[in-house]
């Protein structure tokens, strides 16, 4: 979960480049007698599956001197009018998926259960006329820490995008496939000459997603922060944009969607599941130039990313889901007494450390999904 403290986008889009480059590798040339030149192209290059660079979202432009993407902007409507600005980002449509450059996510199919998924139809403009599910984006988000060093759990929290009880980021599209989108949004009810106005950056968070460094409906595009984690050992980038909490909301900088709170965790890979398994640690090793860095209470300390663990995501394995089953991870007193603490970047390695009782949940209570879920696209691998 992405903490920032730091209230300004340029400040936030600076504190994410540091993080980009806390987990890009090193050159490879490093400690050969030949210099970088002289290699071939990367591995994933000839096949995507094997190790090296791979762009899952192609739909978009990463900066990675910024840490963003630029998608596609798109312009919606509420059926009682209201204009909804949205991206897409995964679908259950595997052919639209590689024609689009979208994320291709069967499970998706599974989420259609209760609010979880709402209804849009398709009008003869080729716009999405939504059924329901309004968001609010004027609180403020804020965030105050614990006492250190036991900086998390926060003492206040106010996430800053809120929906109503019927918002989810997830769409059927009813007359046209009847397939399932991830499209989150990211501004409701503003007119695109106001929204114009943050065509080169600085935009109001009380009018759009907290994630969003720059929205132009004149160019239909909108430009957001990424978040760098890890993926069985493979450094990642992603997009975080919703959850079904009003804490992760705030940490994560993201809409909270009541609507996904009928989303059914816990099952991970079985199934008729719908998502995926992100481990997030709550007291890992801290100090911002520590290596070993994580967790939240770091993320909390220092305002740099928590690095969660993400399972499978596409190209390394067939489980890939946007939403993610959050399973809190916490360091026993005996495994930093014994010095085992330390940062963790794939997901067997982690429950290994559970199996052998060194990694716990929450207070010490039973690993596993606790019915937290967010909504993370996946958008690059570094390896």
């Amino acid at each position: 979960m992405t903490v920032a403290v730091i209230g300004a986008a340029t400040a936030s889009a600076l504190a994410q480049n540091l993080e980009t480059q806390e987990v890009q590798p090193a050159p490879a040339a490093i400690g050969a007698d030949v210099p970088a030149t002289y290699f071939g192209p990367q591995p994933s290059q000839v096949q995507r599956e094997l190790v090296g660079e791979y762009q899952n979202l192609k739909s978009g432009k990463i900066d990675f001197d910024k840490g963003t993407i630029t998608l596609p902007l798109y312009q919606g409507a509420m059926k009682s009018g209201e204009t909804v600005w949205y991206v897409v980002t995964d679908t259950d449509d595997k052919g639209n998926a590689e024609q689009l450059g979208l994320n291709y996510s069967p499970k998706l199919t599974f989420a259609d259960v209760g609010r979880a998924v709402r209804n849009a139809t398709l009008d003869s403009k080729f716009k999405l006329i939504f059924d329901v599910g309004t968001v609010d984006f004027s609180p403020k988000r804020s965030v105050t820490p614990g006492d250190a060093p036991n900086f998390f759990p926060p003492k206040q929290f106010q996430p800053s995008g809120v929906g109503d009880k019927d918002y989810t980021p997830l769409v059927k599209i009813t007359n046209a496939g009847g397939h399932i989108y991830n499209a989150p949004v990211v501004a409701y009810n503003v007119s695109p000459d106001v929204l114009n106005q943050f065509c080169d950056g600085n935009p109001d968070h009380g009018l759009v997603h907290q994630k969003v460094v720059k929205i132009c409906p004149r160019d239909q595009t909108v430009t957001m922060m990424l978040t760098t984690g890890f993926s069985f050992a493979k450094p990642v980038l992603y997009l975080s944009t919703d959850t079904n909490n009003k804490l992760t909301a705030t940490l994560e900088g993201a809409t909270y969607a009541p609507g996904l709170e009928d989303i059914n965790g816990g099952a991970d890979d079985s199934l008729f599941s719908p998502v995926e398994r992100i481990f997030v640690f709550a007291n890992g090793p801290t100090g911002k130039d520590n290596p070993q860095r994580q967790g939240l209470n770091s993320a909390l300390s220092d305002g740099g990313s928590p690095l969660n663990v993400l399972g499978g995501i596409p190209t390394v394995a067939t489980d890939y889901s946007p939403i993610w089953d959050l399973n809190p991870s916490v360091w026993t007193q005996r495994a930093i007494e014994l010095g085992y603490r330390s940062r963790m970047t794939e997901e067997f390695s982690i429950l290994g450390m559970v199996q052998k009782g060194w990694v716990t949940g929450l207070d010490g209570k039973k690993f596993g999904s606790v019915g937290l879920v967010v909504d993370c696209p996946i958008v690059y691998r570094f390896l």
